[in-house]
């Protein structure tokens, strides 16, 4: 390979053979049908081997491909190419007066991306990204492209699919109304008799913040829309400033706060799509698991917090509502999800990781696919009743295994 590809945090430099950038969907199709073996780059914001093809294979980034975004105004959806990320889509959907009904904390990562590996934002109401999915195009094995939409049998393999079926061009989603967002940061919420259910259900989307220096949370981000009512938030102190989750950063590079209203897009983010949030500079970690669970699962981290915080940057804490794709982290249960940023240090934070998977082991903790995870293969893999329907898809779609690696044989094979 003529250059050195790396993951957005640097801790992955990436075996492959080739990079290609193709611009044209001719020229994709094209190589795809001659390669052995092939996996999608995307925004690179992701923190394992999961895009490695690995050897001699092929990996494959879509930035060079024009950047589709087709507003339907009339059935209210939006046809969006494989290689367009969160603020330009978000841009261009706003400007027909319409919206999504979530996006994630950043908004610089690609879109097929995040729904392929259950990215997600924060609400009890809402689902992960994919959730929005209604169609999805892929360019299989052969070069050939094959269209999966909801009422196909499939459907629930195909969004959330780990980038194992195939090179996905083209998704459709559902969009609603334009609406605006207020957020209202609050300070020193106790974990001693937290209410979470309350907490959580509070306003569309709720974040708790802690670096686990001390029990309970040093932040609440509570983003409320306009067109829903505004309830109290007696249990923690509204911020004088404005804050960035990671204790001691500037907030300038973090959305608007103190309650001023602003378009859906502009809010639903912790951080505003004109800067780069951080150079990368860490790790981050994340288990997802039954929201009836939360309470207890909060408990047993605080159990270890001596072991976690020396390494950790900030952990988040959000809600996100049951799934139905096979392979999304929240298939199934309304769930709660614990993030972590650790510092870049591969080797201090491995052993917490392993920590941390420990303490959580009783509620059943399914890793996001992005991240930085030590469980075991097989206790993944457990974890997910429709494990065998995706795979038995896969072999269907992609006989020889072509857009398989290490990452995916190892979790969903044995």
């Amino acid at each position: 390979m003529t250059e050195t590809v790396t993951n957005w945090a640097g801790n992955i430099t990436f075996a492959a053979g080739e990079l290609h950038r193709p611009d044209s969907l001719e020229a994709l199709r094209s190589l795809v049908a001659k390669s052995e073996r092939v996996r999608v780059l995307g925004s690179g914001h992701s923190f394992n081997e999961i895009a490695e093809p690995g050897g001699d294979g092929v990996l494959l980034s879509l930035d060079a491909l024009a950047g589709e975004v087709e507003v339907d105004t009339a059935a209210r959806t939006v046809r969006v190419g494989g290689g367009v990320r969160y603020a330009e889509l978000a841009r261009r959907v706003h400007e027909h007066g319409l919206a999504l009904a979530n996006m994630a904390s950043l908004p610089h990562i690609s879109v097929a991306g995040s729904v392929a590996t259950g990215t997600h934002g924060s609400g009890i109401r809402n689902g992960p990204l994919a959730a929005a999915v209604r169609e999805v195009e892929i360019v299989t094995a052969d070069g050939s492209t094959v269209v999966i939409g909801r009422g196909d049998r499939r459907f629930g393999g195909a969004v959330t699919s780990l980038g194992a079926l195939g090179v996905v061009t083209a998704l459709v989603l559902d969009l609603e109304p334009g609406y605006e967002v207020e957020q209202h940061v609050f300070t020193e919420l106790p974990l001693e008799g937290l209410d979470f259910e309350t907490v959580a259900g509070a306003a569309y989307s709720v974040s708790l913040f802690t670096d686990w220096g001390a029990p309970g949370f040093r932040q609440v981000w509570v983003k409320r829309r306009t067109d829903e009512p505004l309830a109290d938030f007696p249990w923690a102190t509204p911020a004088v400033r404005a804050l960035h989750p990671v204790p001691g950063m500037p907030a300038i590079n973090c959305t608007e706060q103190f309650g001023a209203p602003g378009p859906w897009h502009e809010r639903l983010p912790h951080f505003r799509a004109e800067f780069t949030p951080s150079s990368g500079n860490e790790l981050q970690s994340e288990y997802l698991l039954p929201r009836g669970h939360a309470v207890e699962a909060l408990h047993a981290i605080d159990g270890i917090r001596q072991t976690v915080a020396p390494v950790l940057q900030t952990c988040e804490v959000r809600t996100v509502a049951a799934d139905e794709q096979w392979l999304s982290p929240s298939y199934g249960r309304d769930t709660v999800a614990f993030h972590f940023t650790w510092i870049e240090d591969t080797a201090a934070v491995l052993p917490v990781v392993r920590a941390v998977e420990t303490a959580l082991d009783p509620f059943g903790p399914r890793p996001h696919w992005g991240k930085v995870f030590q469980l075991p293969a097989d206790v993944v893999r457990g974890r997910y009743a429709r494990a065998g329907d995706f795979t038995a898809l896969a072999r269907v779609l992609d006989p020889a295994g072509k857009f398989t690696n290490a990452f995916v044989r190892d979790v969903l094979e044995g």
